[in-house]
């Protein structure tokens, strides 16, 4: 069901809709070399067919997972005496993001000097992933996932295609399957049609009417597709919108975003750290407790482990989300730690000082020092001569809550 045309390409109207600059561009066979950052199941690999087969070049792919640097040798020779011929090349690189520096510098002069057209196709921010040199050659497009309508819409295409679709095996969908099937390829399209595949199979070995039900598409899909990488974009991005929310003391979206980061398989001490740092840092003073029930969870998800970690997790989000706030904690320390970079680090007062020994009693180490239990009345200067007047500490507290 692979697209071969731009019209039966479905979704990425940002970028393929009428009057757009790509399609355009793949339209006037001018297309350039480029790197298509998007989701699994949004189209990369499909476009960059289409744009080879809209342009008469020859279409060679490579994985960076297998490929290496004498792969890349290889299609350079092969796509030069093509050119030689007069055929152009586009070199597709799936998971670019996987090639090292090394094997990205390889391909960098083809590229430059249009041996090849290259498309790299990638889930992760190519702003970390690719060097420099090969991005300022290449033109970044980001694909979007795939809209439920978009996704209806291969499903549907699909079930009706009698040459490559399941139009001949005479398999319905009913509409509570195709919600929940749509529902569960969250904006990826293999995912959809791999799942329609699989539950058409076992439709169609059924004894009568082979209706695909919700239950086979359960049995089919087994879990939603998830997007999450614990080491991409992805996971930064979550783990901020988790640290915000509870920050931001809006207990059902910390809790929403915590579920997919554990549905996402992140690790969950990772989470905990996380939550022992929010417990000082927008908590604080306010409720000194938060940091007690954070480094209780942390102990607890290491002693239980998961599935069952979710629960100490979850109450550590819930209470932290919940309680007062005040990040005085780490403005006073933020303003003692400037000082201590940007003004003259002098000597400790005379009357602080440790006098362990008659020597240094002597030189008046500890003279005038106040005992505080003792002289509570007593006002003694702790501080620097040249910092006496300094207040890094200034308490405050806010309370926000969303009931």
């Amino acid at each position: 069901m692979r697209p071969r045309t731009l019209d039966e390409f479905v979704g990425q109207e940002a970028l393929l809709g009428p009057g757009r600059a790509l399609r355009a561009a793949i339209e006037r066979d001018a297309a350039p070399s480029m790197i298509l950052w998007g989701p699994p199941g949004s189209g990369k690999t499909t476009l960059a067919q289409i744009v080879a087969r809209s342009t008469g070049a020859y279409f060679e792919g490579l994985s960076a997972v297998g490929a290496g640097v004498a792969d890349l040798r290889r299609v350079v020779r092969e796509s030069q005496a093509r050119r030689r011929a007069g055929t152009r090349s586009v070199l597709f690189i799936d998971e670019i993001h996987r090639f090292n520096k090394a094997q990205q510098d390889a391909i960098l002069p083809y590229v430059e000097d249009g041996t090849v057209t290259m498309i790299g196709a990638t889930t992760e921010n190519p702003s970390f992933e690719v060097n420099s040199a090969l991005l300022s050659r290449a033109r970044v497009f980001v694909l979007a996932p795939l809209s439920d309508d978009d996704v209806g819409m291969i499903v549907d295409r699909a079930l009706a295609d009698r040459e490559r679709g399941l139009g001949a095996k005479g398999v319905r969908l009913d509409a509570d399957a195709r919600k929940l099937l749509i529902s569960l390829a969250n904006g990826d399209a293999r995912a959809a049609l791999n799942s329609l595949e699989f539950a058409a199979a076992s439709a169609a070995a059924r004894d009568g009417d082979p209706t695909i039900d919700a239950a086979l598409v359960r049995d089919a899909a087994q879990r939603r597709s998830s997007q999450y990488d614990k080491s991409g974009e992805m996971h930064y991005d979550i783990v901020s919108a988790f640290i915000k929310s509870v920050r931001a003391s809006d207990p059902n979206a910390a809790i929403y975003w915590l579920a997919r980061m554990i549905d996402g398989g992140e690790d969950p001490l990772f989470i905990a750290r996380r939550l022992v740092i929010l417990a000082s840092e927008d908590v604080g003073l306010a409720d000194s407790t938060g940091l007690q029930v954070a480094v209780a969870a942390q102990q607890a998800v290491h002693f239980v482990g998961m599935p069952e970690g979710f629960y100490p997790l979850a109450h550590a989000t819930l209470y932290l989300a919940n309680a007062p706030k005040s990040n005085a904690v780490g403005r006073a320390f933020g303003a003692a730690m400037d000082d201590v970079l940007e003004t003259r680090n002098d000597p400790v007062p005379m009357h602080l000082r440790n006098a362990p020994t008659g020597l240094m009693r002597g030189l008046g180490y500890g003279k005038g020092y106040h005992y505080a239990h003792d002289d509570y009345d007593v006002v003694q200067v702790n501080l620097p001569p040249a910092l006496s007047e300094r207040r890094y500490y200034q308490p405050d507290e806010k309370k926000r809550r969303f009931e």
